[in-house]
């Protein structure tokens, strides 16, 4: 059962106003399904348009963030309530911690960072919380290919890369993450050769 969702996501907006308007979509849905929404804590970029978005639908946003991002990234101060922490490392175990599964939105190498960390957790069994992929306009579809050559050529299991849900449509990415269920550990690190 989802109940909070840890949104990753830019500090940026980015160049297409398609990916602005997914952010606003996002948080307005997790909003109107009740679901609660965890994110990095800014009020700039996308993370900022999600959390507006939910808030003003009536969600629950957490903000976790960093005091050295405080300034930087400009704590959102309308929040339904944000922790500040003292480390990246307390930040990302705090919003695993709160989430019941993980959506990433466009955004860099922190938002990389984080789906790969959460990504590696469930794949080494330390966390079963689905984890996926809103690929807004094809932005993670070289992602998804690279992760497909990955498993290819043997250096990704099959039922790892299937960690890694994704879709366009956060409806149909809501749908597939209520579904996932982790693969049976007897399974888990078989690898069967070409």
């Amino acid at each position: 059962m989802l109940r909070r969702i840890c949104v990753f996501c830019g500090s940026n907006g980015g160049v297409r106003p398609v990916y602005e308007e997914a952010a606003r979509g996002l948080g307005q849905l997790l909003a109107e399904r009740r679901i609660g929404i965890v994110y990095g804590g800014a009020k700039v970029g996308l993370m900022g348009l999600v959390a507006d978005a939910a808030l003003a639908a009536g969600g629950e946003v957490t903000g976790i963030i960093p005091r050295m991002l405080v300034e930087r990234e400009i704590a959102h101060p309308g929040l339904t309530s944000l922790e500040v922490v003292e480390t990246m490392t307390e930040r990302k175990l705090r919003m695993a911690d709160l989430a019941d599964g993980f959506i990433s939105l466009p955004g860099a190498l922190g938002t990389l960072d984080e789906l790969f960390e959460v990504a590696t957790w469930a794949q080494l069994g330390l966390q079963p919380k689905p984890n996926g992929l809103l690929n807004i306009a094809g932005y993670y579809d070289a992602l998804l290919e690279f992760l497909d050559h990955a498993a290819g050529e043997h250096f990704l299991r099959p039922q790892h890369r299937k960690l890694i849900l994704a879709s366009p449509d956060a409806g149909q990415l809501l749908a597939q993450m209520e579904s996932f269920r982790m693969p049976a550990e007897s399974e888990w690190f078989s690898y069967s050769r070409p």
